[in-house]
């Protein structure tokens, strides 16, 4: 089992910065894909950015140039760097785990946290 936890959301104006990070516990993180969701009211949960355990990254168009997903192995943890944000960005942000290949399918991770709240105001 691993439990995921997240932290770092809040209020921020347009043009913000925040940093989430995910701390996990109960495995090391080092041997999974670790993936970046979110969800605003009203949709469904939507891919945001990936790593690999090798270091490749991955983002969806959106975040693409203002987003920056990193991990520290030896911290058992990941980071999303969100700059330049945008009111469009206000969701509650997941971070998930999975082994495999597939990084933005939100179907394939086994492992979720509980979720911080990211809110952008204009």
């Amino acid at each position: 089992q691993v439990q995921l936890v997240e932290s770092g959301g809040g209020l921020v104006q347009a043009g913000g910065s925040l940093r989430l990070s995910c701390a996990a516990s109960g495995r090391t993180l080092s041997n999974y894909v670790m993936g970046w969701f979110r969800q605003a009211p009203g949709k469904e949960r939507e891919f945001v950015a990936a790593i690999r355990s090798g270091g490749s990254t991955y983002y969806a168009d959106s975040v693409k140039g203002r987003f920056t997903v990193s991990r520290d192995n030896a911290k058992n943890t990941v980071y999303l760097q969100m700059n330049n944000l945008k009111p469009a960005d206000t969701a509650v942000y997941y971070c998930a785990a999975r082994t495999g290949i597939s990084y933005s399918n939100v179907n394939a991770y086994v492992y979720w946290g509980q979720g911080t709240q990211v809110t952008v105001s204009s």
